[in-house]
């Protein structure tokens, strides 16, 4: 069990260290403690950039769905209908968390409007 140290732990604020290559890096939270100055473009652009790659890869997975449905309806050999299905499945499912984050972020954008 790795335990922090002394130097690691200062107020509210702890030194972490990024265990999986898949964690979102950058300066995002250091810019927030004031520990690394970021421009607000850079975070702004960093945001769009992780936002259109999400994007991205639920098209990549509504296309293999849709690939493989037709390899399935063309040469049903070819194809195993576990991976149609399974395919099928993911891509549902990725389009509709999609789907329900957007919806989220439309929802707070026309809360912070409505404010006065």
């Amino acid at each position: 069990m790795n335990l922090l140290s002394a130097t690691q732990a200062l107020g509210n604020q702890i030194a972490l260290r990024t265990t999986d290559p898949r964690h979102i890096g950058g300066t995002a939270g250091a810019a927030v403690y004031g520990r690394d100055k970021a421009p607000a473009a850079d975070l702004e652009a960093g945001f769009g950039r992780l936002f259109f790659q999400s994007l991205g890869q639920v098209n990549d997975l509504q296309v293999r769905a849709q690939d493989l449905s037709q390899a399935l309806i063309t040469d049903p050999d070819s194809v195993d209908i576990h991976d149609v299905t399974v395919a099928l499945a993911e891509a549902n499912l990725a389009l509709s968390m999609s789907k329900a984050v957007i919806d989220r972020a439309i929802r707070a954008y026309r809360e912070i409007v409505n404010i006065r």
